[in-house]
């Protein structure tokens, strides 16, 4: 006799009920689906428990005292890597999208899930189940909005897809894991990229307006380790905007109050993360967390250009400095947002200390973010590793 699981038993809840995580939501798209039964343990934003779930996905837990680990997450390798032959249209030259074409066309998976865009709206996410190439080579390039990746988990089941891959970012694959047992499933392959600062659709065009010369035509940006954000536009060009010359003013709070509270930028509970962060300028940064992502990863490995990774720079002065001027939104003018980008992309902190930079600056404003925004959990939200990281630096008092 078969037993209705628990899940499938649950109430739809209406649609103003359907965000336990309040004003915290990541909009991952499991509230939208049967699996908000799970939602409690489930939710990065009411249940941080990365540490539980990185042994049962790889293992073993970060090791702290381990400078890679305590940044990056458990790994068993990273590289430099980029496409030998780059795919048109991709953002960068389309290692995420070739990886989940193989998958798919060796019959590793029956499925991919990713994100395409609304017809009507280059920058609205349309989560699908890919089944052939082409929906996949759809789907590529970042939207950089909040996406509810795991509507599509009902479908899944329905389907009946034994073998299956998921691409999304952490808050998504935490919560993805977490209900991972109860989707059917023989195999599941998890395919992160790192994430941070993500936005509605309206602070996305906030955000455009503000620093974009022709918002109307960004066809992708990305906040890039030359310290400059790229939009690319419609006919090709490529538009950079320093870091320091943005209007801090006007964005300071333009990001989602989720994106505010994270602390897995890289992604780690993912299986194989594909990024920039680590990486020199132009190639990208590729995290292999198991063995699952080693299968994955050698799939397009005679496809590309790797090189070990590399570390140059100081980047502790550069993060305590830029506490203050966060805090005080402070806004230079443009020219010598110029001079600064110049000097530090002469002498500042390339790839593995780049990124350690971001993770730096990100952990301390969103420590600091929860400890005036959300006091009370603190002390729970916060990764043991992303306190470690932040206790290296001087904070303002409350």
């Amino acid at each position: 006799m078969s037993v209705t699981p628990a899940h499938h038993k649950a109430k739809a809840l209406p649609t103003v009920k359907r965000r336990p995580a309040k004003a915290l939501c990541s909009e991952c798209g499991l509230c939208d689906t049967y699996y908000i039964h799970y939602v409690k343990e489930a939710c990065a934003f009411i249940t941080q428990h990365i540490s539980e779930m990185e042994v049962e996905a790889h293992g073993r837990t970060r090791d702290l005292d381990r400078d890679r680990d305590l940044y990056f997450g458990v790994h068993q390798e990273m590289m430099a890597a980029r496409k030998k032959d780059p795919i048109p249209g991709a953002q960068w030259t389309g290692i995420v999208s070739s990886i989940a074409i193989e998958m798919l066309q060796q019959g590793k998976v029956e499925g991919v899930v990713c994100v395409q865009s609304s017809q009507s709206d280059r920058f609205q996410p349309t989560p699908i189940i890919a089944t052939t190439p082409e929906e996949i080579l759809a789907a590529r390039v970042n939207k950089p909005t909040l996406s509810p990746n795991l509507s599509v988990l009902e479908q899944v089941e329905r389907s009946g897809m034994k073998r299956l891959l998921v691409i999304g970012v952490g808050c998504q694959i935490q919560a993805l894991r977490t209900v991972e047992k109860q989707l059917g499933l023989e195999k599941l392959y998890v395919l992160g990229t790192p994430c941070v600062d993500n936005v509605s659709r309206a602070g996305l065009q906030k955000f455009l307006e503000t620093t974009s010369r022709s918002p109307e035509t960004v066809v992708h940006y990305e906040f890039m380790q030359d310290f400059n954000v790229h939009f690319k536009h419609e006919d090709g060009a490529i538009e950079k905007v320093p870091f320091f010359g943005l209007n801090t003013k006007e964005l300071k709070d333009v990001f989602a109050p989720s994106c505010m509270t994270c602390f897995d930028y890289v992604n780690s509970l993912a299986d194989l993360v594909v990024g920039y962060m680590g990486a020199p300028f132009g190639w990208q940064w590729v995290v292999v967390r198991n063995d699952t992502g080693k299968e994955m990863l050698d799939l397009v490995q005679d496809k590309l250009f790797t090189q070990p990774v590399m570390s140059s720079g100081d980047r502790t002065a550069a993060v305590q400095q830029g506490i203050a001027a966060y805090d005080n939104a402070t806004t230079i003018p443009m020219w010598l947002a110029w001079v600064i980008s110049f000097v530090v992309n002469k002498i500042g902190p390339k790839g593995l200390e780049y990124g350690r930079f971001s993770i730096d600056s990100h952990f301390i404003r969103n420590y600091l973010y929860v400890r005036r925004n959300y006091p009370q959990k603190l002390e729970a939200h916060v990764p043991e590793y992303a306190k470690r990281i932040v206790s290296r630096y001087k904070l303002p008092e409350v």
